[in-house]
């Protein structure tokens, strides 16, 4: 697990320009559009909301602090996940253990993971870990989606007032439907065609967010930084 992981932040870090414009104009698969762009358009669709909760949550931080906990530690966190995982279910594939590729072609995604997690020891106990851990993840989801929506949605809320409860559970039990209804639709397809079109308009709208915090910034805090300070030496008996 560890050299694959060590492995694959390599290939990463040296072909991310690479990957990021790889189109696959010869052999014209859809891997780009399925997992390049998706994933693009999901944080780009995610990140106006996920700033304001995280900044919500964070006072009393610096700008420092949340950018190296966010892009440090959240990364870090993702890369253990994919590296254990990720790591176990290859060797499971290589081994002859697990025809992984097989199961997922058949059954898809859930089989997938199921078989992966009927080969650990106490296979029970860890599914049903991994379902609570699962559901957890899911409504602290829905949970600050809610909460952002709601403060977003609410009149003169200051940043010191939490919005109305029977508005966020309003919003939550919305944003539950609309997931519910792309899924009966079409699955993980139509939530990833959502996806990718809600994304778009946000594109210039993050432009936009940019260049307001930066201009923000220099109005609130140029001052400050060239206004000069008095020190005081204590001098050591």
């Amino acid at each position: 697990m560890i050299e694959g992981w060590v492995n694959s932040f390599g290939k990463m870090t040296s072909s991310f320009v690479t990957m990021s414009l790889w189109t696959d104009p010869v052999g014209s698969s859809t891997f780009s559009q399925d997992w390049t762009v998706f994933y693009w358009a999901w944080w780009i669709a995610y990140a106006p909301m996920m700033g304001l909760f995280v900044a919500r949550i964070s006072r009393g931080r610096t700008i420092r602090e949340l950018i190296i906990a966010e892009l440090v530690f959240g990364s870090l966190g993702c890369w253990m996940f994919f590296a254990v995982w990720g790591g176990y279910a290859l060797d499971l594939q290589i081994s002859g253990t697990l025809d992984v590729a097989a199961i997922l072609n058949e059954g898809g995604i859930p089989a997938a993971v199921q078989a992966i997690l009927n080969t650990l020891p106490m296979s029970g106990v860890v599914t049903a870990v991994f379902i609570v851990l699962c559901f957890i993840f899911l409504a602290t989801t829905l949970d600050s989606s809610a909460y952002v929506l709601a403060s977003v949605t609410s009149r003169k809320l200051s940043g010191y007032q939490e919005p109305k409860r029977a508005l966020r559970l309003t919003w939550a039990f919305l944003i539950a439907g609309v997931g519910v209804a792309l899924i009966q639709l079409g699955g993980l397809r139509a939530v990833q065609t959502s996806t990718i079109i809600v994304a778009l308009p946000m594109i210039p709208v993050l432009g936009i967010l940019s260049w307001s915090l930066v201009r923000w910034l220099r109005q609130d805090f140029a001052k400050k930084v060239l206004e000069p300070h008095l020190v005081i030496e204590e001098s050591v008996k």
